[in-house]
């Protein structure tokens, strides 16, 4: 790593200053876990900084810079890691040029553009650049895992009167290679009492009395998994940090990225492999049979599977973790890597977690908010 380019360090959190292409040429191939990212989107804003990305002229162009960009992070990245892409959609400005360059609480300027005049996209179009660079970065040989919605109950308001505001963002999981470290079970979500289908009484709310619903039906109620896979919807609130750029994305939206993306035990020190959890699936007495005996039911992984007899529900039980490797060596914290980092959300979200992270930006002044703001959090014991 070129030290010159190091802008802050408390030997977990690493800030780098330059123009990302440059710094990710520097890190050690296979050194990265996870990467959590938002680039600059496409002709929405100027940060001001020589080399900046978004300002390109087409959106082919910000896909190229884009896909220049990620093959880079997919020689640093481990080829069991993952890429949480969040990315946010622009609309053809046609010849407009005025905008409002001022934040709705005042008069504090935020560098507004608009998109430029492009060929083959009309005034008022939605450009698609997420999918755009989705397609773009499959092509380069990425693996296009999943599309998760961000879904915003508190959207920032607009104006419009022809279409619905915009209150998503996606966020798109890629991988190197087919397979790859994912906890399923450290983002896992408390499952409703609501079956499939829709129809089932267990699934109707106009009773007057819930409960009502569910007699006669206890036991099929508690034979359901408590968690269910988190799904590819979520819904979180934007949260500004205070005293942060305009485009901080909130910590619980990089949480579950970080948690199923890296390993909570870590890597090994040797090969940088992570160590994965070991689970058992196991049945468990329903709640209105006590007195059934806990035992483990070979090859059953789901409660639809079971004998109506058993009445058990399947659940996980946690049997500790293993290596993925045989060289038998100590483990290290995964690294998590954000190319554009910003305020810091990424890489203060990992410190808190106890992972090492890896921060980069063009921006001086970006740096020191995430440096300021990642030295209030206290530091994890490893």
């Amino acid at each position: 790593m070129n030290k010159d380019m190091l802008f802050y360090t408390n030997n977990i959190s690493n800030l780098y200053h330059g123009d990302v292409r440059d710094v990710l040429k520097s890190l050690a191939s296979e050194s990265v876990h996870c990467v959590v990212t938002s680039p600059p989107y496409w002709g929405l804003r100027d940060y001001q900084t020589e080399g900046q990305l978004g300002l390109e002229s087409t959106p082919e162009e910000y896909c190229a810079n884009m896909v220049e960009v990620f093959r880079e992070v997919r020689r640093v990245l481990n080829s069991t890691g993952t890429v949480w892409l969040n990315l946010g959609d622009s609309y053809s400005s046609g010849s407009r040029t005025t905008t409002t360059n001022d934040t709705l609480r005042g008069d504090t300027p935020v560098n507004v553009t608009r998109t430029p005049v492009v060929d083959g996209i009309k005034p008022k179009d939605l450009v698609g650049i997420p999918w755009r660079v989705a397609f773009a970065l499959q092509a380069d040989g990425w693996y296009l895992r999943s599309d998760i919605i961000w879904n915003k109950p508190n959207p920032m308001p607009e104006s419009v009167t022809d279409r619905p505001t915009k209150a998503h963002e996606y966020i798109f999981l890629l991988t190197k290679s087919p397979k790859y470290y994912y906890d399923i079970d450290a983002i896992k979500e408390q499952a409703t009492q609501d079956r499939w289908g829709g129809h089932s009484p267990m699934n109707r709310n106009n009773s007057k009395d819930k409960d009502d619903i569910y007699r006669g039906l206890t036991r099929e109620r508690d034979m359901m998994p408590e968690f269910r896979n988190k799904r590819s919807v979520w819904e979180i609130n934007t949260h500004p940090y205070p005293g942060a750029h305009f485009a901080t994305y909130p910590e619980k939206l990089v949480e579950p990225c970080i948690l199923a993306g890296t390993s909570e035990k870590g890597v090994c020190a040797k090969c940088s492999k992570p160590w994965v959890k070991l689970t058992e699936v196991v049945s468990v007495p329903d709640r209105s049979t006590r007195d059934n005996r806990i035992g483990v039911i070979p090859g059953r992984d789901s409660a639809t599977r079971m004998n109506s007899k058993e009445m058990k529900r399947v659940e996980k039980a946690d049997l500790g973790w293993e290596p993925t490797c045989e060289c038998s060596a100590d483990t290290v914290p995964a690294t998590v890597l954000d190319p554009f980092i910003g305020s810091g959300t990424t890489c203060a979200v990992s410190q808190r977690l106890g992972r090492h992270s890896i921060g980069i930006d063009a921006s001086a002044e970006y740096l020191d908010l995430a440096s300021k703001r990642i030295g209030k959090i206290s530091m994890p014991m490893f």
